[in-house]
């Protein structure tokens, strides 16, 4: 009862034979481990972090729940292959809007080899990981007008410049069309997503403080995935955004050893501000809108 995940935006997709993760219908997410040391450590890493005491109980909220690794028929039809289960953190949705964002100045690490350097290298300065400390890896969202998805080719997302990167965090909170490139996001959904207690800022900010302290783990070439439901939104009576954040993609985590990881704490830092400046951006607008009505023409 294995399938194809239908709103994964990033890493590796189980298609046209090709090994990827796969979930099944009661909220479970199996990602293959790859054939390299680096899924062996992705597992690793889970048993250390759901078993360390270390780690501040709601701290784990922002990561998913860890159930152990399980053989399962794997996506390019090469038999059973070790994968690691996690919860599929979007199964509760029926129509999420997903963005992963990749943290950190940089994807590479010491003792890496030369060719893994190289790699990295190329494609962080090729991206905004480097400018910004952060990049967008992929995103989707439902237009609601359409009743579809709305997903920009992956190519076209790693070669967003810092405009684009802060356009397309405005599309992902708007009600108005994607596809219309003319119209100008209206950030309709702003609040109920980035903003308020439970919000993606609000979120966010819980990880910082954590990060600003935490020296357990380097989270190397990690990313941040935001999921809402705009249609939430739209109802009344509604959940609201049902906004989330989580953690995800661990293979490259290394021991802290007692050091602050700077590198994902700035990428953070960094990320956080084009979120509130979106905010603040959107509150000016309300404040001149209500200006307007009480000046009258």
């Amino acid at each position: 009862m294995l399938k194809v995940p239908k709103h994964q935006v990033a890493g590796h997709i189980a298609r046209d034979g090709k090994l990827g993760p796969l979930v099944n219908d009661e909220g479970q997410f199996f990602k293959p481990l790859q054939g390299d040391s680096r899924g062996q450590h992705e597992a690793e890493f889970y048993e250390s972090f759901s078993s360390n005491k270390n780690v501040p109980h709601h701290i784990h909220r922002y990561f998913p729940k860890y159930y152990g690794t399980q053989l399962v028929l794997a996506s390019n039809g090469c038999g059973r292959l070790p994968h690691i289960v996690l919860d599929d953190v979007v199964s509760g949705y029926s129509n999420p809007s997903v963005m992963d964002v990749k943290i950190g100045s940089r994807t590479w690490y010491p003792d890496v080899s030369e060719e893994y350097f190289n790699k990295c290298i190329k494609k962080d300065k090729e991206t905004t990981t480097v400018s910004l400390g952060f990049r967008l890896s992929g995103f989707k969202t439902f237009d609601h007008q359409e009743s579809s998805f709305w997903r920009p080719e992956k190519k076209l997302v790693l070669g967003y410049n810092v405009d684009s990167v802060r356009l397309a965090l405005r599309k992902y909170v708007s009600s108005n069309s994607p596809t219309d490139s003319n119209s100008i996001p209206n950030c309709a959904f702003a609040f109920e997503v980035y903003g308020g207690s439970n919000g993606v800022l609000a979120q966010l900010l819980v990880l910082k403080a954590w990060f600003e302290i935490q020296t357990l783990y380097h989270f190397n070439s990690c990313s941040i995935l935001m999921v809402y439901q705009n249609e939430s939104i739209l109802m009344k009576g509604g959940d609201g955004a049902q906004a989330q954040v989580k953690l995800v993609d661990f293979a490259h985590v290394l021991d802290g050893n007692g050091v602050i990881d700077h590198n994902f704490l700035g990428g953070l830092c960094s990320f956080i501000k084009f979120i509130k400046d979106i905010l603040q951006s959107v509150d000016q607008c309300n404040e001149t809108n209500v200006s307007q009505l009480d000046n009258g023409p």
